[in-house]
């Protein structure tokens, strides 16, 4: 049977422990081991490994050794409790093998749980598990997560309340990172926030989401829209040491100046413009964006991104001009600029 993104999330967190089986597959892997991980452990505990009702076989183990899953279901243990006989990197060669286990399953058994990649709607595993009418069958997308899955994370994290717009905050992080590293930075978050039981706020996810050299991209840009010249040479240097491309930089500049354009071109003002913003921009970056667009203004605005332009088509074109001392000149062009406006 297969279960929609909706339920299987819900499924996920309380597995009913009576079924024969369960399918994972997906394109992400650490989004299916995610999954594969969370239904186990709601499956047997904590201490299910250890109590040995957690028996893993191996694809390559299982295509050798074809009996090796009908055999895994059987066995008894010394524990008490739910058993689990996982099967990792399955494909459709170890239908038949699967396909037998299921079919000798009876109540009492492990439950079989098995992970594959990417699977067709036509595949033999995908046609096993969605026609067993005790069995489920869940493919994971590339779609960021839900609400309730946010939710759920954020609750297993024990993380107090959130405001709305950390919440806000914290969906558009989950589009922005991979399934895994949203999940370690909400945990992260949650150890960050232990003890303290005021609301989440935006400073806090700040303090605790992955640092990247967008972050350091971000610095120089608002050294130069902020006219502090005499900043860019230093910070360039760390950005090129770090590994940013200037051609790469150029662009980021292009896209924070086109947003500060279209923050100060809104006819409803700058708190209109910088809210129809996409993605939208939250707390001290927001408020910053919307003290520079309104010290620009349009035609400043529109002259930065001349400059922009001309230096990005030099950068594309076959001039043998350094292209770290083409981006420079250019930035602290426009910082320069942003200081005449500042009069």
């Amino acid at each position: 049977m297969k279960l929609s993104p909706r339920d299987a999330s819900r499924y996920f967190r309380k597995p009913d422990p009576d079924r024969t089986g369960l399918l994972i597959f997906g394109a992400d892997a650490i989004r299916v081991a995610t999954r594969r991980q969370e239904v186990i452990a709601a499956l047997v505990g904590p201490e299910g490994e250890a109590e040995m009702r957690l028996t893993r076989i191996n694809a390559g183990d299982l295509r050798k050794d074809p009996a090796l899953l009908g055999d895994a279901i059987k066995e008894q243990g010394f524990f008490p409790g739910a058993r689990v006989a996982f099967v990792e990197g399955a494909s459709d060669a170890l239908a038949k093998p699967i396909g037998a286990a299921l079919d000798d399953w009876q109540k009492g058994d492990a439950q079989i749980i098995v992970t594959a990649s990417q699977l067709t709607a036509k595949s033999a595993l995908r046609k096993l598990f969605e026609g067993h009418n005790n069995a489920y069958c869940v493919g994971l997308y590339d779609d960021p997560p839900s609400r309730e899955e946010i939710e759920a994370i954020m609750k297993s994290a024990r993380l107090p309340t959130v405001g709305r717009d950390a919440m806000e905050q914290l969906t558009v992080l989950s589009r922005m990172l991979e399934p895994g590293d949203f999940r370690q930075t909400v945990e992260k978050l949650g150890l960050y926030k232990h003890g303290d039981d005021t609301e989440v706020s935006i400073a806090d996810i700040n303090a605790c989401a992955p640092q990247s050299s967008e972050a350091a991209l971000d610095d120089v840009l608002n050294i130069v829209a902020e006219a502090k010249a005499d900043q860019i040479g230093p910070t360039l240097r760390k950005l090129y040491a770090q590994g940013v491309n200037p051609v790469a930089l150029c662009i980021g500049a292009n896209r924070h100046f086109r947003a500060l354009h279209t923050v100060a071109s809104d006819p409803g003002g700058v708190n209109a413009g910088i809210g129809r913003l996409r993605p939208p921009v939250f707390g001290p970056r927001r408020e910053r964006m919307a003290r520079q667009a309104s010290k620009w203004g349009r035609a400043n605005l529109e002259e930065a991104l001349a400059h922009l332009i001309d230096t990005d088509l030099q950068l594309r074109s076959a001039d043998t001009a350094p292209k770290g001392a083409l981006v420079e000149r250019m930035l602290i062009r426009i910082a320069m600029l942003a200081r005449r406006t500042a009069r």
